[in-house]
């Protein structure tokens, strides 16, 4: 009996332990949660779901989610006194490429700019926003004329990462504007999440595997809408090698189609520059290709680490001028101290008259009189002594 009981209150305790456990886990979790409790009259209700699992936020595209680099996940629903609704999800990324990389994956061309966070579009009731390494999907019940302002408070409040975190990818400097149909550039960072868009190459051509990074616009054209596709690889010895596989697949699809794995988008130009590769696809004439092409052009920015010796200590000429420097105030300094010496002796000699400095009739000289000396008479006892000798 007494076994038993001890047995049923060993499981008891245990019982207990893994609950509170679970629950100091969620208040853990619901205390660190970058989406706030209430903002701009909105109140969360029934807490704040967390979760690490791609496929809690987007199931159909959890593994573009994870390219993306998703660290974890969050919901809630809020509501106002005047009994309006909305919905969030929120996305938060290992930094802000991710964060944007999704937000063009989800992007449409359909959707409307707005001026919320980093980047925001919106379509009817729906409004996608990102900010700093953290995208948001908020969905409104009805629509007020506050609400983007309402949304623009709620960005405030989002933590932004720091470092290098927070910055966008380069390779976005070099995709030009001109031309460019609105909502349609996408950032893609793996396989995967090429494979869910229109691409001109496949995965294998691009070669996600050396850290390559990959954007995709579409611009207008006299024959319709072309497709610019920018990878930026490594250095340019790499995108040197897969320039030339891509030109010998685009070959052999055109002898042999069907043998190559190499999409058929009708004319086809690329370019190199540096270490980024572009390609123009679509209905596209070589003109246009081309002037499509020319505004892509890789700067390089050279950094020169080697001592020049140049600095302040070792410049010839910085020297030379701290010299001139240096003669001018001892200059200064010898002009300052005369005239001070001056005033201060006309001031005495005008004060105290007689006192401290004699007049220029009473200054004594010293004077050897060496001409009067030869026409004097020698000493007369000087004189006898010499004779009497």
């Amino acid at each position: 009996m007494g076994v038993g009981f001890r047995f049923l209150r060993m499981r008891h305790l245990r019982l207990l332990f893994i609950l509170m456990t679970v629950f100091s886990s969620a208040l853990r979790a619901e205390d660190n949660s970058f989406l706030p409790k209430s903002f701009a009259g909105w109140q969360v209700q029934s807490g704040i779901k967390h979760s690490a699992d791609p496929a809690t936020a987007d199931q159909a595209n959890a593994p573009v989610l994870k390219e993306y680099g998703l660290r974890e996940f969050e919901s809630a629903s809020y509501t106002r006194e005047d009994g309006r609704k909305l919905a969030i999800k929120a996305i938060r990324f290992v930094d802000a490429t991710g964060a944007f990389g999704a937000f063009t994956f989800y992007n449409q061309p359909e959707m409307q700019r707005e001026s919320i966070g980093d980047q925001a579009s919106s379509f009817n009731q729906r409004i996608l926003f990102y900010r700093g390494n953290i995208l948001v999907d908020a969905v409104f019940d009805r629509l007020s004329a506050m609400s983007a302002a309402e949304l623009r408070e709620l960005a405030g409040t989002l933590p932004r990462p720091t470092g290098n975190a927070n910055n966008l990818p380069p390779v976005l400097a070099y995709v030009p504007r001109k031309d460019y149909i609105r909502n349609t550039e996408k950032y893609v960072v793996g396989p995967l999440g090429l494979a869910r868009i229109a691409s001109p190459l496949p995965g294998n051509l691009v070669d996600f595997s050396t850290g390559t990074e990959v954007v995709l616009a579409r611009y207008q054209v006299s024959g319709g809408e072309a497709t610019l596709m920018v990878i930026a690889y490594p250095t340019p010895q790499i995108a040197t090698e897969h320039m030339k596989a891509i030109d010998a697949t685009r070959s052999l699809a055109q002898q042999k189609p069907g043998e190559a794995s190499i999409v058929n988008v009708g004319p086809f130009y690329d370019k190199r520059s540096g270490p980024l590769l572009a390609i123009a696809a679509g209905p596209i004439s070589q003109s246009d290709a081309r002037a499509l092409l020319g505004g892509v052009n890789y700067d390089a920015d050279v950094t020169w680490n080697q001592n020049t010796s140049f600095d302040k200590r070792n410049n010839l000429a910085n020297l030379l001028v701290n010299i001139i420097l240096l003669c001018g105030i001892l200059m200064g300094l010898a002009l300052v101290a005369g005239l001070a010496f001056g005033g201060i002796r006309i001031a005495f000699s005008r004060l105290l008259p007689g006192k401290l400095f004699k007049g220029p009739e009473e200054v004594e000289f010293i004077s050897l009189h060496l001409d009067s000396g030869r026409s004097s008479p020698p000493d007369s006892k000087l004189s006898s002594s010499i004779k009497a000798s």
